[in-house]
């Protein structure tokens, strides 16, 4: 197969330094209006991808999503959103980046060049055959993520992949891959931007998708998040006033009684 790494591809534009600020952000925007139609065309291979996590965590399994730079850290924040958005063990879906946890911050250098750092992390985290695991690499060529679903597929491990390049190394390699091709980016190679977003987008997807069919919604509302702080304890409390059509006053009792959006509708139509 043919393999042209279109995320390095020159920009369709020139002389950036040479725009007005609104030449710059609306380029920039028209670009970006691109994203969710690309999304829109691999939505068959994240149906199928979304399907093979839904079977793993039903069966108590678990999600990982390992990347390098940005692609490790948006898999790092769709990871640490699930557990206050639906409730969930933190090590349910859980993300690695190469070069570990300092990698989030600052960029760490080789590290993405590894073919058994990898492996080595998801052993950290007593790896198994219930489990899934999505690889995350806008060029779809980076050595960490790709030995690391080669060491997978080695040990019948269920493997994806979200890639910006169609027919990219990673793709090959992963059992489940999502190619969303975005194009060349407005600053050349910036895959934070184009490719970013549509990682990201495919990230919503997957995880919001996956908690919904596993019963962590009712309704349309996140009835098993963590209330933390008093905005979402206010929110919790509509929640309960609008499903039992009670006043704020009993919402709020039914909430401090039972600490549990979920548990304070269930207690208060009994």
């Amino acid at each position: 197969m043919n393999f042209e790494k279109t995320t390095e591809k020159d920009s369709n534009y020139n002389h950036l330094e040479k725009m007005s600020i609104n030449e710059i952000i609306n380029n920039i925007n028209k670009e970006d209006q691109s994203v969710p139609l690309a999304v829109e065309k691999a939505i068959p291979q994240i149906e199928a991808l979304i399907e093979q996590v839904i079977i793993k965590l039903k069966n108590n399994g678990r999600l990982f999503y390992i990347g390098a730079g940005t692609s490790g850290r948006l898999g790092i924040l769709d990871a640490s959103e699930c557990p206050p958005t639906f409730g969930i063990s933190h090590d349910i879906v859980i993300g690695l980046i190469a070069g570990g946890d300092k990698a989030i911050r600052k960029a760490v250098e080789n590290a993405e060049d590894s073919t058994t750092q990898g492996w080595s992390d998801l052993q950290n985290h007593n790896i198994t055959e219930n489990d899934i695991v999505i690889g995350i690499a806008a060029s779809g060529t980076t050595p960490y993520v790709i030995s690391t679903l080669k060491a997978c597929n080695n040990n019948d491990i269920i493997t994806g992949c979200i890639t910006c390049n169609k027919n990219s190394p990673l793709s090959l390699t992963a059992q489940y891959p999502v190619e969303v091709i975005v194009g060349p980016e407005f600053l050349t190679g910036s895959s934070r931007m184009k490719a970013g977003t549509a990682q990201k987008l495919v990230l919503n997807l997957i995880t919001t998708t996956t908690m919904i069919k596993l019963d962590r919604v009712k309704g349309n509302k996140m009835v098993d998040m963590q209330l933390s702080n008093n905005k979402l304890v206010n929110r919790g409390i509509k929640m309960i006033m609008d499903e039992l059509e009670i006043s704020k006053e009993k919402a709020s009792q039914l909430l401090l009684k039972h600490k549990s959006v979920r548990q304070s509708i269930i207690h208060g139509r009994k």
